[in-house]
């Protein structure tokens, strides 16, 4: 305890010039259950914190004259058994948890400081205050207030900041004041202060995170004064917050999402591809469209409607939710002859009811309506019409709208869109059942995501959900939320701002950020950027090429070189379909995003806090994409600790190096981690061919690793609940070297619920400098396939997954 002390001292005499609020003083502290919680009292207020686990811990701060406001949109995570260890030095109180996070409650002058592992982490800096509001020309007429509430904390003077949801800024977002207002931005490039998904989540390069637990609308300040200081702004609500620490980043986020919800696991199909636009008028376009798919042997496995699918104009209609007859008049016939064929049908639906629409009378008198201020439908002019919007806080709201979606669902619909959720116009007089629209406006799709996917669980408990939305709120993962990054136009620009966003909402949680593949607005057609956009999501959550429909963004209706160069992109991602279904569970299990920036790998390099260009995909995979038009070559850090193989020529790069690759138009740079397995399956049409009792096993094999392990996850690629219900299988893979010998050992962890398979493996292992001496296959001597030109040794392995299985092969060195 001695050098923590003195740590804590050695602070106070270089911070304490930045200390709290001058006239915040302490009275007196309070234990409550036994540590479970410690109420500080101050002069103006009172503190109460706890720990959530022991590497969280929260702190509210209640202003005299207010009650504790209880309710939290985010957090799911209740306190278990976690208690402060409680300790005095002097007279500062030191609450810690069991993993040496601990909070310093210095009494004089008042301060509350953080710490993990005998570092500091933040301090509050004036902490709670009030103060005239500040407004912004982006979102004048949104944020009105003639005051707001703040939390203010200090920063370390090279700290860099990420966070506040979707924006196109950098992935250093310091320096910046930030609206926590969702709202589209239309034909955005590289630079978009506000988009549709913003957060109240500031990450530190410090590996730290605050999120703070207020659903109203607001801003964060992310040291815009320059003066070392994060501010969170509201216009009301909870003064709560929570401080979130980790052994790595990765832990940090298993950490955040354990306390908002982890992800479901997404059905298989979500990882094929998608035929979308803006959008099939009728039924005949979208069965044709499919027909040309399977003609060209381009793979897919869904198709989604845009507003078509109830109405024939885009204006005037919105709201109608139910089949527009003349253009869809065997709807359901074509659903069922489309699942038939493997592609499963999602249809759009918008929160407004216009006044012009089929439902607005019943919308009306079912009172489903978000109410004006004295009590009447609440209408408004947007683009589409005039509109009501449905209220998803009131109980009969949320009930009728359900109600449409399992209509749907009955009819066979396989998944949702959920579009304009921010919600695109809602003005702040608008009253809800649960409060106004400056209140609920930044969770409203938060909650309308939560009554579909509970809708699911009520209604179709064995289904997996697909909900494809643009806005949400903190947390909103596990309602099993798939977003997007909105209406990015259709230009290099728009291209190069979607690996930093993407990566951004991977590291908040949303780990299925994805773009409309080829960008969404102008009519833009260039092949060049359409391809490598493509190639680009191929190593993204979501496969989604969409556009206006002035250009194409399917594959099939574009040039026959950009059909065949996008083809390849197609036939990637279904080869990697066992690699990147183990994501789904990794994200779903520990919250690891799939996109995952550079600086997780090494977490102390400066040079990496603002870099987004190149991406890990998993654990292994590692990704330059191209994002600038005619370039023949192109820069590439890979990172340090291990050495990386190119995937088509198997050159290998020392990590920790900087080198300049030539480029071809037909692929981007993808390089694989020496020690990595990486399974690949034969390509399919669509994933409801996909058999996963046959593929083939890559092995990186490099003598930099002398042992390596790695796990696949197995289950029906459907069915609710999978881990829970024990209905799944996960393969482990273990290669190591001694001396001569290199071995290969199979286990499998079955659950009891499935049903385990014998698997037939083509085992692959790269970098075998020399034909090997002898290879044993379990007790069997075989003799393999050794490829002298690339350097590979083949191996054809039939295994029984109740057994383990070990191979030997002597290296000829």
């Amino acid at each position: 305890m001695k050098h923590i002390i003195l740590y804590i001292s050695i602070f106070f005499i270089t911070v304490s010039v930045a200390a709290q609020n001058v006239e915040r003083f302490f009275v007196t502290s309070e234990n409550i259950h036994n540590g479970a919680q410690v109420a500080i009292e101050t002069n103006d207020g009172k503190y109460l914190i706890r720990p959530i686990s022991s590497h969280i811990i929260e702190t509210t701060f209640v202003p005299n004259g207010e009650f504790l406001k209880t309710e939290s949109h985010t957090v799911v995570s209740e306190p278990n058994t976690s208690k402060f260890e409680i300790s005095r030095k002097g007279q500062d109180i030191i609450l810690k948890t069991t993993s040496d996070f601990y909070v310093v409650i210095q009494k004089n002058p008042f301060q509350i400081s953080y710490y993990y592992k005998d570092k500091f982490i933040t301090s509050e800096k004036r902490g709670y205050y009030k103060s005239k509001h500040e407004p912004m020309d982006m979102v004048k007429g949104n944020i009105v207030a003639d005051s707001t509430e703040k939390i203010e904390f200090n920063l370390s003077k090279d700290e860099v900041l990420y966070g506040g949801g979707a924006r196109a800024l950098g992935m250093n977002r310091r320096g910046h004041r930030l609206p926590l207002f969702n709202r589209a931005h239309y034909g955005y490039e590289t630079h978009s202060e506000l988009m549709n998904f913003t957060m109240p989540i500031v990450l530190s390069s410090n590996q730290y995170m605050i999120h703070f637990d207020n659903a109203p609308i607001g801003c964060l300040d992310l040291d815009s004064k320059g003066d070392n200081t994060l501010t969170y702004e509201t216009v009301s609500g909870r003064k709560t917050y929570q401080i979130i620490v980790g052994e790595s980043w990765y832990d940090m986020l298993n950490n955040y999402t354990n306390l908002t919800g982890k992800q479901p696991m997404l059905p298989r199909w979500a990882l094929g591809n998608f035929s979308s636009r803006f959008g099939y008028h009728s039924q005949e376009e979208v069965e044709q469209t499919i027909a040309k798919f399977k003609e060209e042997k381009i793979p897919v496995d869904a198709i989604i409607l845009d507003l078509y699918w109830f109405g024939k104009e885009v204006k005037g209609t919105m709201g109608n939710l139910e089949v527009f007859r003349d253009s869809f008049p065997d709807f359901e016939g074509m659903v069922k002859r489309l699942n038939d064929k493997g592609v499963k049908t999602i249809t759009i639906t918008e929160p407004f009811v216009l006044t012009t629409s089929k439902k607005w009378d019943e919308a009306v008198a079912k009172n489903v309506l978000a109410k004006d201020s004295v009590g009447n439908p609440a209408k408004y002019d947007f683009f589409f019409g005039n509109t009501g919007l449905i209220d998803v806080y009131k109980p009969e709201g949320e009930q009728w709208f359900w109600d449409i979606y399992k209509d749907l669902a009955n009819k066979g619909v396989a998944g949702v869109w959920g579009d304009l959720g921010e919600p695109e116009v809602h003005p702040d007089w608008v009253q809800h059942h649960t409060g106004s629209a400056s209140e609920v406006h930044n969770i409203y799709g938060h909650d309308w995501a939560r009554l579909i996917h509970e809708g699911y669980q009520r209604d179709f408990p064995n289904t997996r959900p697909f909900i494809l939305m643009r806005a949400g709120y903190s947390g909103s993962q596990r309602y099993g939320m798939v977003p997007w990054s909105g209406d990015v136009n259709r230009t290099w620009g728009g291209l190069q701002s979607q690996p930093e966003i993407a990566l951004q909402m991977g590291m908040q949680g949303l780990a299925y950020m994805h773009s409309d593949l080829g960008g969404f607005a102008g009519a833009n057609l260039d092949d060049e950027l359409y391809v490598r956009w493509l190639q680009y999501g191929a190593f993204n959550p979501i496969f989604r090429p969409h556009a206006q429909e002035d250009v194409p963004s399917e594959p099939i209706y574009r040039s026959e070189k950009a059909k065949r160069l996008a083809s390849f992109a197609i036939a990637m991602r279904y080869r990697l379909l066992p690699y990147n279904y183990n994501l789904v569970y990794e994200n779903h299990k520990y919250g690891k995003p799939l996109m995952r920036p550079l600086l997780f790998e090494e977490p102390r390099n400066p040079e990496l806090f603002n870099y987004s260009k190149t991406y890990l995909w998993g654990n292994d995979i590692l990704v330059s994409p191209v994002l600038e038009a005619g370039k023949k070559e192109q820069e590439i850090y890979f990172p340090k600790g291990s050495k990386w193989f190119d995937i088509e020529t198997d050159n290998i790069t020392e990590g920790g190096t900087t080198k300049t690759v030539q480029l071809r138009e037909d692929f981007i740079p993808v390089y694989v981690r020496a020690g990595a397995f990486i399974p690949l399956t034969d390509m399919v049409q669509t994933t409801e061919n996909y058999e996963d009792s046959t593929f083939q096993l890559q092995y990186y094999h490099d003598d930099s690793v002398t042992e390596s392990e790695r796990e696949l996850y197995f289950d029906d690629g459907k069915t609710a609940n999978p881990i829970e219900n024990e209905a799944f299988q996960i393969l482990e893979f273990e290669a190591e070297q001694k001396g001569n010998w290199l071995e290969i050992n199979f286990e499998a962890e079955t659950g009891k619920n499935y049903s385990a398979k014998s698997k037939t493996i083509a085992l692959t292992i790269h970098n075998i400098k020399k034909e090997p001496k002898k290879i044993k296959v379990g007790r069997e001597k075989v003799q393999g396939t050794y490829n002298s030109k690339y350097k590979t040794l083949t191996l054809n392995v039939s295994w029984d997954t109740s057994t383990e299985k070990e191979i030997k092969i002597k290296l000829n060195k």
